[in-house]
């Protein structure tokens, strides 16, 4: 079942997000096979990152919290907070799926 994770990262932690950024995405990599989308939150002007959205295919909200906990910008502590919510999946790649 499809779930939403939703970061939200320490304010001015930008340098923590950029030394971690590489082990993020040999984790991200690593994990393809369950990745429907991933991608960082972005200022207006395409620059910074502030956050990130999931959206994974696991069996429940506690493999999507062990998920995301094992991220290794998690394990850094760059986030303030994160939010996991079930998604029901109605388009993907301009075609409903429903």
């Amino acid at each position: 079942m499809p779930f939403l994770i939703e970061t939200f990262d320490k304010p001015n932690h930008q340098a923590l997000r950029l030394e971690v950024r590489q082990a993020h995405l040999e984790y991200l990599d690593a994990n393809v096979n369950l990745l429907l989308a991933c991608g960082a939150k972005l200022s207006d002007d395409g620059e910074t990152a502030s956050g990130g959205i999931y959206l994974v295919h696991l069996n429940s909200r506690e493999e999507a919290e062990r998920f995301i906990e094992a991220d290794p910008f998690h394990q850094a502590a760059l986030f303030a907070e994160v939010k996991i919510v079930r998604w029901r999946q109605a388009y993907l790649n301009q075609k409903n799926t429903l």
